[in-house]
């Protein structure tokens, strides 16, 4: 498989894996990072086997996960991935992703999800990106909403969260007809 590196002025995402998540610790254990999420990455036996699955996927071509480096820091941030790919129905998801938590709110993940929404649909040829995002995670749906995803639906209490927990998850999308007037209004700047 082709791995794309994806780089603007503001980020570059390149390939995460066995050989470069240890980058990655220090984000991983602030405090409540992933507090929506049902994975766990917060000690360097979690973060492994979290990179570790995103790798399977890697070779079983579902996913593409990627390490985020934030040029303004000059330091590895984050993580993102192309997820659920589906390539008969040019389908994918965007997410799993996290950031740490100085750099929220600083337009990073903008510059992010614009590279990764430009792959899809210009490189890529998709049909479609999704966006699963725990209903409860305001934060996270506010995002994806800016840039442009229509929320298609609510799966009820659809994912076992670590606390025991079973949350709702809202499903948002993008098409490939609305790309270019999202790319020329939200994006407009890059």
């Amino acid at each position: 498989m082709n791995t794309p590196t994806l780089e603007n002025e503001r980020v570059k995402l390149t390939l995460l894996d066995l050989s470069n998540y240890q980058h990655l610790l220090p984000v991983a254990q602030e405090n409540d990072l992933i507090q929506f999420s049902p994975s766990k990455i917060d000690t360097p036996e979690d973060l492994k086997s979290y990179v570790q699955i995103a790798v399977d996927g890697y070779y079983h071509n579902t996913t593409i996960p990627f390490i985020i480096y934030d040029k303004n820091s000059e330091s590895y941030v984050g993580s993102t991935r192309f997820g659920l790919i589906n390539r008969k129905n040019k389908v994918l998801h965007i997410g799993w992703t996290w950031i740490s938590k100085p750099l929220q709110g600083s337009g990073l993940n903008t510059s992010i999800k614009f590279l990764m929404l430009q792959y899809a649909f210009e490189t890529l040829k998709f049909d479609k990106v999704e966006f699963r995002i725990d209903e409860r995670n305001i934060r996270s749906r506010k995002a994806v909403e800016k840039i442009g995803g229509t929320l298609e639906g609510i799966l009820r209490k659809d994912t076992l969260m670590q606390d025991g927990f079973k949350r709702s998850t809202c499903c948002y999308g993008i098409l490939k007809e609305e790309w270019p007037q999202i790319k020329a209004t939200i994006f407009k700047n890059f």
